[in-house]
Order: structure tokens, then C-alpha cells, then sequence
């Protein structure tokens, strides 16, 4: 799998041109590289790729996976991040997530990640059946207590064919209780607001100096390139993904054919994605901006579309700028989907 890794970047070298800013190892399990394998994807993309002088390389781990011995041989690559799936400090959500680590691991990995990175982030989730307000407030006062300078908080979503759907159906686990999820994100915005975070954009709280340069790019539009089984790319214009299956993967590079897919964004697919994506930040939609890529039509739509959901106190505007507020932020995928343009054309 590394070696057909590398050999894509060596095909897709001409991809990209521009200057790479950030590197992100995700989707998996990477932190189950060896170093030796990790060197030999960083010599790959040095070879083949130009790099800015301090990018960002996060590499994201399994708290089980995080030994002392594991961290240092981190530290002492290329990678100067990491993003830790801590997801819970309880091990009763541990075992109903169905995740491989326990809670003393998790709390091992983040102390062994401080002793040698200074930029690292952890996940959390919340609206777990059976999560009462006050465990998740203990959450989130044990990632702040441990000083952790960046948080991505995510509401558990049930995923098909998986045991805790499985024990959903059957009556073992209650079901997710969007209410409950709601309260606990009202709990998470107060709390890390309090705490000096701020929330750059839905999912995500960072320290000042902490924001994660990968995340910013993706929610402001920047181009990215994704290697690897299931990866998925963008240059601006056209929207590629890679074949899901590794056989198919490993042996379609292997001949020297990059095989995925690929479709060509329209003006409207390029406006709701740009809705969907600035919504979710701080920053928000510019109105102007909106004019200047897509023109005056597109522009009088989005201010019609937005009317009611700013009458509802959910979102505001701000001379150039329509947000999200505080009370909208939990609904922010839907309010989001009303913007879209999607049976007309212009």
C-alpha cells in the first residue's frame, strides 16, 4: 500500500503545481506507519512536489497506538501535529462506540503527545445515548485540564451495518437523542467560549495560534490532493475521487493508471458549495464575494433565501457578512441546505 502511495504521487505530481502548504494523513489508521514508511512517502513528495518552507503536517492516531516509544519516533519526523481520536475519557462510551482503546489509554496518549508536540488536537463526541449533561461537561473540563490547545467535537451519527446500529435496532442502546445533542453543543460553545477557544468553525475550537491550517483551507475553498483508496480531490473546477476497494487501488497504480473518477463542477455546484462551506466558519458568507464569483442573480437569491432564517434570530447579517448566530450554529447544515439553488437556473 505505501509503495502504491507513493507511486500515485509520482503520477500525480503534475496536480499540483501550486506551493504545498499542509499535509494530512488521515482517513485510517497512519499512525500505524512505521517511520520507515513514513519517510518514504516524505521523500516521495520532496522529490516530486513543491513544499512551503513550515508546513503543516498532521498525522492523525489511535490513542492505543500512541506509545512514548511511538510519540518520540513521531517527533523526531516530519510531522509536527497530531490528531488524536480520543473521543471519549469514559470507558462506557468507549465500549458503546465499539472503540479499540480504553480510557486510561486515552489519557496516556495525550500526556506522552505534550511531551514532545507542542500543536496537537483531540476528537470528542457528544450526543452518545445515555450521555447525561453533566459527563459530557466532564469531557470536555478533562480535555481542558489537560491543557489540550485544539478540539473537534462532532455529534455522533449512527452509520449503517455498524454494532451500535445494530443494538439501536434491537432495542439494547437507546437511539440518539438530537435534543440531548443540541444541549450538549449549547454546553460546548459556553464552556470553551469561557475557556479562550474560539470556534473557527462548526466542528472546531482552537486556541489562538492553534486553528488547523488543513481545516482553513478546506472551508475556504482551497485546492487539495488527495492519495490514497477512497481519496478524494479538488482543483476548483473538477471534483475527483479514487476507487474505494485496495485491490483495485493497488493494482490500477501498479499498471501506472490512476484510477478514479471525476466530474466537472457547474457555476451552481460551485455556489452551494460555497454556502455550505463559509457557513460553517466564523467568517461567513460574504455577500460581495458571492457577487464576484457567481454574479448579481446568484447574490439577490442568497439574501432572499436567508430572509426568514435572519427574521428566526438564526442567522444575522453584519454590513458585508451573513453568520450563523449562536442560536442557529446546532442547525447550520439545514439553514445551509435553504440556500441552496437547486431547481433554479440562472
Amino acid at each position: 500500500m505505501v509503495d502504491a502511495l507513493c507511486r500515485e504521487l509520482v503520477l500525480r505530481r503534475e496536480d499540483q503545481e501550486d506551493e504545498i502548504q499542509t499535509i494530512y494523513f488521515g482517513g485510517g489508521t497512519p499512525s500505524l506507519l512505521t517511520s520507515e514508511e513514513l519517510n518514504q512517502i516524505f521523500n516521495t513528495l520532496k522529490n516530486n512536489f513543491k513544499i512551503s518552507a513550515n508546513p503543516e503536517i498532521t498525522l492523525e492516531a489511535n490513542p492505543d497506538d500512541l506509545s512514548v516509544e511511538k510519540v518520540r519516533e513521531l517527533a523526531q519526523s516530519p510531522v509536527n501535529r497530531l490528531s488524536i481520536g480520543i473521543q471519549s475519557f469514559f470507558e462506557e462510551d468507549l465500549k458503546l462506540m465499539n472503540r479499540a482503546h480504553n480510557a486510561r489509554e486515552a489519557l496516556e496518549s495525550i500526556s506522552a503527545a505534550k511531551g514532545h508536540f507542542d500543536n496537537f488536537s483531540i476528537d470528542l463526541i457528544y450526543g452518545i445515548p445515555g450521555m447525561s449533561e453533566e459527563r459530557w461537561l466532564e469531557n470536555l473540563d478533562q480535555a481542558l485540564d489537560l491543557e489540550v490547545p485544539h478540539l473537534s467535537c462532532y455529534a455522533l451519527t449512527v452509520e449503517p451495518k455498524t454494532a451500535l446500529k445494530a443494538f439501536i435496532d434491537k432495542g439494547v442502546v437507546p437511539p440518539v437523542d438530537d435534543n440531548a445533542a443540541q444541549r450538549h453543543h449549547t454546553i460546548l460553545l459556553e464552556k470553551t467560549e469561557q475557556s479562550g477557544y474560539e470556534n473557527y468553525e462548526f466542528s472546531n475550537f482552537g486556541k489562538p495560534g492553534y486553528f488547523s491550517r488543513n481545516n482553513m483551507a478546506y472551508w475556504h475553498g482551497k485546492s487539495y490532493l488527495g492519495i490514497g483508496p477512497s481519496a478524494h480531490s479538488y482543483d476548483g473546477n473538477y471534483r475527483s475521487w479514487n476507487v474505494a476497494n485496495n485491490s483495485k487501488y493497488i493494482n490500477s497504480i501498479m499498471a501506472g493508471e490512476l484510477p478514479y473518477e471525476r466530474e466537472k463542477l457547474t457555476v451552481k455546484d460551485k455556489y452551494n458549495e460555497y454556502v455550505m462551506t463559509r457557513l460553517r466558519t466564523a467568517g461567513g458568507i460574504s455577500v460581495t464575494e458571492v457577487e464576484a464569483l457567481f454574479g448579481f442573480k446568484y447574490r439577490e437569491y442568497l439574501l432572499q433565501q436567508a430572509e426568514i432564517h435572519m427574521s428566526n434570530h438564526l442567522l444575522f447579517r453584519d454590513q458585508d457578512t451573513i453568520g450563523v448566530s449562536k442560536k442557529g450554529k446546532f442547525l447550520s447544515d439545514g439553514i445551509a441546505a435553504d440556500l441552496f439553488l437547486v431547481n433554479l437556473d440562472f
